[in-house]
């Protein structure tokens, strides 16, 4: 058996004998997840349906391990290859086991008849994605997280080698979506599946994605591990030069800046100017910030966010070069809040800075009802 599970070879994908995507090689190996990404109506769906079989080829080869798809019988793909799609399933009058339980078809002949064997394995699989306690209840009646979970034990019934799941994330919510992901990649650990699926949310692609195929325009424009696809760079090219950006050091995506000179001038630092950085954007106000050494935590948001960032080097305390700049561009601006309230040897030029802003009475509070007026209690 060859060690790679799933293997497309000059695939060509699309509706009617029309090519949308072509020349798709994929190579997905056991315990691996492999993430197709893109903009909207890049055709991750269509490369998904066209490997399941729902879409005719154009052009090209499936192989499921070492054999081609085109050859194998629909009983043969279901034992090797699960599927979670995004369309809504509406079974009437099923539980949630009755659900979970067609994973099991593959294996019970014409009849459909669950032995107690497929029955413990039902049980086990729901069991797995911790949706034991929803065995009886109405499928139609519980939760979209919850119907994913059952629906990602119907696919673990099947006893695939070969996961296929189209945006399995939509319409959960954060929780869920964690808890989705957290269930699936301790799947592929324990049982080595090969997972392919696609995703809308880069955060959670770049985390969990061993691999990350970016569709763009009619071909595969890029693939490879995260570290090497989420830069900010690649992304704004991805994603058509969106406004804002992309923070490939914690996976999120930022607004643009406030057009403008600066009104507000913030003294940041360790993490506790961001929630003010973001508050600032929000609001429309155009805003500086300083003084942050360059591998601060406050760092990457406030060049996203702010109209000026007042920078020392990496490791380095504050000099007298970068004090002077922040003093001079901290004077040109109407207000400054300090959200700061801890200062030491790497920072200290930021406590001179706070003073001279309380000497200026430009301090002020922020947000509304906490005191930043005089948080290191400088008299």
């Amino acid at each position: 058996m060859s060690d790679v599970r799933l293997r497309t070879e000059d695939l060509s994908v699309g509706y009617n004998g029309r090519e949308l995507i072509r020349g798709i090689a994929l190579s997905l190996r056991p315990g691996e997840i492999m993430t197709l990404i893109g903009p909207n109506g890049a055709g991750k769906s269509t490369i998904l349906k066209s490997v399941i079989r729902q879409l005719a080829l154009v052009r090209g080869t499936v192989c499921l391990d070492g054999r081609d798809m085109a050859g194998l019988r629909e009983g043969d793909v279901a034992r090797r290859m699960s599927v979670v799609m995004t369309s809504h399933i509406s079974p009437e009058l099923m539980t949630c086991f009755d659900v979970a339980a067609t994973g099991r078809y593959p294996y019970t002949g014409r009849l459909g008849i669950l032995t107690r064997e497929d029955r413990e394995k039902v049980a086990q699989c729901l069991e797995l994605v911790h949706a034991a306690e929803l065995a009886d209840q109405d499928f139609s009646r519980i939760s979209d997280g919850q119907r994913q979970r059952v629906l990602l034990a119907r696919a673990l019934c099947q006893e695939p080698e070969v996961l296929v799941l189209d945006e399995p994330t939509s319409f959960l919510d954060i929780r869920h979506k964690l808890e989705l992901l957290a269930i699936l990649k301790d799947m592929v650990r324990r049982r080595r599946l090969a997972v392919l699926m696609s995703l809308h949310e880069l955060d959670l692609a770049q985390k969990i994605s061993d691999q990350v195929v970016c569709v763009h325009g009619d071909k595969i424009e890029r693939q490879g591990p995260p570290e090497e696809i989420f830069t900010p760079d690649y992304m704004r090219q991805l994603y058509g030069g969106a406004r804002g950006s992309y923070n490939a050091l914690f996976g999120s995506l930022e607004l643009e800046a406030v057009a403008g000179a600066p009104e507000v001038f913030v003294i940041g630092g360790g993490g506790a100017g961001i929630p003010v950085y973001r508050r600032l954007q929000r609001q429309g106000i155009p805003f500086a910030a300083g003084v942050l050494q360059e591998n601060d935590l406050d760092f990457p948001v406030a060049s996203a966010l702010a109209a000026e960032v007042v920078a020392e080097k990496r490791f380095q305390p504050i000099g007298e070069a970068s004090l002077r700049r922040a003093a001079a561009v901290m004077a040109d601006c109407r207000r400054v809040l300090c959200p700061l309230t801890e200062f030491g040897p790497f920072n200290e030029g930021n406590r001179q800075l706070l003073r001279l802003a309380g000497e200026a009475g430009t301090l002020e509070e922020w947000p509304a009802g906490e005191n930043f007026k005089n948080p290191a209690g400088i008299s």
